[in-house]
Parts: structure tokens; sequence; C-alpha cells
């Protein structure tokens, strides 16, 4: 078995484990979000993401996924694709952070994301940690959880399952109730 098999495995096990868990997201609606800035790669370019510059242009839905390439992640970010033009419609900035590096963010933000929106790497865990979204065992990979943050640097929306079927789809809908709250 090549090393490359046996990790994927490995990932495969531990994603399983942690879907077993209680799915939950620490950070509440009106909490505080934490700011960040980290390396990140669009279309396969990479640059500096800053979470306070986004939020200047608009609502910014952050969503941590565990590990790029594996068959969940790659759903979820293909939706994202998918869904991108709603999102900038409404003014909202897509970000996807996991503890890949950023070489692996760059190939995947190019192929999956489909040079659509951002990944950051966050190689570290300090974001995931500050979201609480770390899964328990095993803190270099993250839990399944999308935030949508307004610009006043408040979390307006928070949702964590390991399944990604409903993450592009309930964050579309808090970005637009915020929006339609917030017309001017």
């Amino acid at each position: 078995m090549t090393h490359s098999r046996l990790r994927r495995l490995l990932a495969a096990g531990i994603l399983a484990l942690c879907a077993a868990l209680p799915a939950r997201a620490e950070l509440k609606p009106g909490d505080a979000a934490p700011d960040f800035s980290a390396p990140a790669a669009i279309g396969g370019q990479p640059f500096h993401f800053a979470l306070a510059d986004a939020l200047k242009k608009g609502p910014v839905v952050l969503y941590f996924y565990p590990k790029a390439f594996t068959q969940g992640c790659t759903i979820e970010a293909n939706r994202f694709a998918e869904a991108h033009d709603d999102y900038a419609k409404l003014g909202a900035t897509v970000i996807g952070v996991s503890g890949d590096d950023i070489e692996t963010l760059q190939r995947f933000s190019a192929t999956e994301c489909r040079n659509k929106f951002a990944v950051a790497s966050d190689s570290g865990g300090k974001i995931m940690k500050s979201y609480d979204a770390a899964m328990p065992f095993v803190t270099s990979y993250a839990r399944r959880i999308s935030y949508v943050i307004t610009p006043d640097g408040r979390i307006a929306y928070a949702y964590s399952s390991m399944s990604p079927d409903l993450h592009v789809p309930n964050t579309l809908d808090a970005v637009r109730r915020w929006s339609a709250a917030h017309r001017r």
C-alpha cells in the first residue's frame, strides 16, 4: 500500500469517526466573528485573504471543510462554485478554509472551486480553533461548519453538519434574508 493511499484511508476513517459525533457550531448568531488573514488561492493563483477587507464589500460566507480533494469536500466546493453568481448578486464573498497547504489549495481552487471563489490555508489550525471548527482528536482537520458574517463583523448564521448537502442552500438563504433586511 502506498503512503498516499494509506493517508487517504486514514483521512476517510477520521472523517467517518467525526461524522458520528454530534454536530454543533460553537459561534452563535450575534457573536463577534474572529478576525483573520491567511494565505489563499483563487483560480490557482496565490494571494493573501483578509476577513476585514472582504467585509468592507459585504457579507462573507466562511465555510470550513476537512480536506481538499476528499469526496464530501469536493461535492461542497462544486456546489459553492455553482452558486457563486447567486452569492455575488447579493454582494457576498465566499471563502473556504481547511488545514491543507497552499500548494494543494492552488490546485483545489482551480479544479473543484472552478476558479469561482477563494480557499485559505490554515495549516497551523489557528483559524479553526478561533471558530471552534477543529475536529475533536484531530485538530489539523476542520469540522464542516459554515458561517455567514455580516459587514459589522458579527455572525448572522451558523450551520454545522458533516454532510455537505445543506451548507450552500442554508447559507445562501441566510445571505438573502440578511440582504433583504438591509436594503437601502
